[in-house]
C-alpha cells in the first residue's frame, strides 16, 4: 500500500493549484501521478516542462518510446496512460502491444526506435552499438538519438515516481504482454 495520498487541489501549494487548474482545463482531470509530483512544490512544474519540451520526435514517436520504456520498467500506471494516449495518436491495440515489446513490424522506422528505447532502458544507457546503427540506418539522425535518450529519461522519472508512490492508476488498465 502506498504511503502517498492522491493530493487534492486544496492540499497543494498555490503554484501547484494553478497547475492543477491548467491540467483540469487541458486533460479534464488531474492524473494521480501528477498529483504525486505535487508533494513537491517544484517537481510537478519541472516534470511538465521537461515532458512538454521541444523535441525532434513526433507525437507518435514519443509514444513509441514511452510504451517501450514503461514496459521495461514494468510501470502499470504509465503503460495504462500511454496505451490511452497511443490510441489517441492512431495506434491500434496490437501495435501498442508490439511497441511495448520494443518492436514495430508495421513500420520499420518505428521498429528501430522502439528497439532503441528498449535497449537504452534495459542497458541503463550502455546501448548496443548495433541497435544505434540500426536506428541511424532507419533514417533517424543523431539529434533524434539524443532526443530519444532524453525522452527515455523523462519516462523513467515517471516510472520511478509511480513505482515508489504506488498511487492508484486512473486510466483503463493496460493488458499484460503474453
Amino acid at each position: 500500500m502506498s504511503n502517498f495520498s492522491v493530493l487534492t487541489r486544496a492540499e497543494v501549494s498555490e503554484k501547484n493549484q494553478g497547475i492543477f487548474d491548467s491540467l483540469e482545463k487541458k486533460v479534464g482531470f488531474v492524473p494521480n501521478l501528477y498529483a504525486a509530483y505535487a508533494h513537491s512544490n517544484n517537481a510537478l512544474e519541472n516534470y511538465l516542462n521537461l515532458s512538454a519540451a521541444k523535441t525532434s520526435l513526433s507525437a507518435k514517436e514519443k509514444e513509441a518510446v514511452n510504451l517501450a520504456v514503461s514496459e521495461v520498467n514494468k510501470c502499470i500506471y504509465c503503460l495504462s496512460a500511454h496505451t490511452a494516449i497511443g490510441k489517441m495518436n492512431g495506434f491500434t491495440d496490437s501495435e501498442i502491444l508490439e511497441l511495448r515489446a520494443g518492436k514495430a513490424s508495421f513500420n520499420s522506422k518505428l521498429d528501430a526506435l522502439a528497439a532503441l528505447a528498449k535497449n537504452i532502458t534495459e542497458k541503463r544507457g550502455a546501448t548496443n552499438t548495433t541497435v544505434v546503427d540500426n536506428f541511424l540506418n532507419a533514417g533517424y539522425t543523431k539529434e533524434n538519438l539524443i532526443d530519444t535518450i532524453v525522452l527515455v529519461g523523462d519516462k523513467t522519472i515517471s516510472n520511478y515516481v509511480h513505482s515508489t508512490t504506488k498511487v492508484p492508476v486512473d486510466f483503463p488498465l493496460a493488458q499484460p504482454l503474453n
